[in-house]
């Protein structure tokens, strides 16, 4: 287990900070996050400008490749804050845990993937879908319950109604909708914009507007680090706020200098066009609470998808007394 976890955490390395030149007196802090994506847009704000630093804390960020290996990683001590979606804390929680792993600031509040169709449609109707082959997300993830969960609100039994292909890895998904698998697909960004730009698809809806507000992406960690280290919790989730109000306040075009240093491999007016397409529907949370109706309709997603055993008690796994903290410190 150990060496797994070592090679776990040496997958996509991205250290912040963390040079010879950081102030002594600074906490270290490693957070992994679930992917590299732009979705994330608070938490590379909150780096690069300064607002970690600013709390006294000194960020090592580590892409953690997948909601599984994210969570290993934290319960096997590799991280201490990990940024993946919420469903996995619940996921920890109906395996039976001592030390639960707890949600305690919030980043994004809809679903990040988008329908993209082969053919361009000028009046799109959800029915359209019905009788097609749908090239879906990984079964038992968030992105695929929150489109199951659309479909079926459209009137779409996802297993019926569709010829659906859930077997092609995350990674290869666009890989294999461009070489001609699937009349729709569900994409994240910036994969939609790229395939959409190139003329080999074409966006025409959003599973992040069509399924809610979920708290779907949120910094957790388990409950004994948060006891031992509450101070150091309490700097972070600051921080968080802090770039939470920045992006609320700021420009697409500022935002995405501000994230640039971490997609350094992505065409900028690639980059804007997703901020500009998150920021328009409202995907990045504006502060760190996870609210418990959005903690409802997460569950409602997951019941909906045959993935949820038991409801999970918001007050046993959300901890929001540092995002009030938070809040009621920035009024000062």
């Amino acid at each position: 287990m150990k060496s797994l976890l070592i090679a776990i955490i040496a997958i996509v390395p991205v250290m912040l900070g963390a040079c010879s030149g950081a102030a002594k007196d600074q906490t270290k802090i490693r957070i992994g996050e679930v992917t590299r994506s732009i979705f994330y847009a608070p938490q590379y704000v909150a780096i690069s400008q300064g607002f970690f630093k600013e709390e006294g804390l000194d960020i090592e960020l580590t892409t953690t490749a997948g909601g599984d290996k994210t969570m290993t990683a934290l319960l096997s001590n590799g991280i201490d804050v990990a940024l993946v979606g919420s469903e996995t804390s619940i996921y920890v929680n109906q395996q039976g845990s001592d030390d639960p792993v707890v949600n305690f600031a919030q980043v994004t509040q809809t679903d990040g993937t988008f329908l993209v169709s082969r053919k361009k449609i000028d009046s799109f109707n959800w029915s359209m879908l019905k009788g097609s082959t749908f090239l879906g997300q990984r079964k038992g993830g968030m992105p695929q319950m929150a489109g199951e969960f659309t479909l079926k609100k459209k009137g779409i039994d996802p297993q019926k109604d569709l010829k659906l292909i859930q077997n092609v890895d995350f990674a290869n998904i666009p890989a294999a909708f461009s070489s001609g698998t699937g009349d729709y697909v569900q994409m994240f960004e910036p994969q939609a914009t790229v395939i959409e730009k190139e003329g080999r698809g074409y966006v025409i809806a959003s599973f992040g507007v069509e399924s809610g507000n979920l708290p779907y992406t949120v910094f957790m960690s388990k409950k004994s680090f948060i006891e031992r280290n509450p101070k150091t919790i309490q700097k972070f989730t600051n921080a968080v706020y802090k770039a939470q109000r920045w992006v609320a306040e700021k420009s697409v075009d500022q935002i995405t200098e501000a994230v640039m240093p971490f997609f350094a491999d992505t065409d900028k007016e690639i980059v804007k066009a997703v901020v500009k397409r998150y920021k328009d529907q409202q995907s990045f949370a504006t502060d760190p609470i996870v609210d418990e109706k959005e903690w409802n309709n997460l569950q409602d997603v997951m019941e909906a998808a045959g993935e949820l055993k038991q409801r999970a008690d918001h007050k046993k796994l959300v901890d929001n007394t540092f995002a009030q903290k938070a809040i009621e410190a920035a009024k000062k």
